[in-house]
């Protein structure tokens, strides 16, 4: 059961955030109250993606070598600093355009690196897909972007900064539930 409530809850997750841009007529007819629905689809596949995810019975599809924790960290830190560059213009900023969709997609390879079970796979694949047609739709969608005008080295460092304190605090939870993200 544990599969099917992980599926599900990456549909509804993935079928919410796109459902504007696929269907935007549909959408757009929904007007406000469509705005709730919407967040409350996706907040019940996030939901749906924990408690299916963590109930899966494990299947190992491949081992990943240990060394991997490295480069996942590495992976899971600049994606933080790029969530964090959506806020704060940096001049990472000027060079990206989907800050959190890139921040998304360098936390979710960090996680197929180092976890090779097959809920994993699904969970952390399923949300990489996600990103990477996001933007995809996004650009045709919206092929011109404007970029961020007061971006500095200094916003740069800050958006750095936060990311660290974010890294560590998801680090700390993390342990907490068990799951210790760095090598003894």
């Amino acid at each position: 059961m544990g599969y099917v409530l992980l599926i599900l809850g990456i549909m509804l997750f993935v079928g919410g955030h796109l459902f504007k841009r696929l269907a935007p007529g549909t959408r757009a007819e929904w007007g406000d109250r469509g705005k709730g629905f919407i967040a409350l689809a996706m907040l019940a596949g996030v939901v749906l993606m924990v408690i299916g995810y963590r109930s899966a019975m494990l299947v190992q599809v491949w081992f990943p070598p240990g060394f991997m924790i490295h480069i996942a960290n590495l992976l899971v830190l600049i994606g933080f600093w790029f969530f964090a560059l959506s806020s704060i213009n940096g001049t990472m900023s000027a060079r990206v355009r989907h800050k959190q969709l890139t921040g998304v997609k360098s936390w979710a390879i960090a996680h197929l690196l180092v976890n090779g079970d097959l809920a994993s796979i699904l969970l952390f694949g399923g949300l990489l897909a996600w990103a990477v047609v996001s933007v995809i739709v996004i650009n045709k969608a919206e092929p011109t972007w404007v970029r961020p005008a007061d971006a500095s080295v200094k916003k740069d460092a800050l958006a750095f900064l936060v990311a660290l304190g974010l890294y560590g605090i998801v680090a700390a939870i993390h342990t907490w539930l068990g799951y210790y993200p760095f090598p003894m």
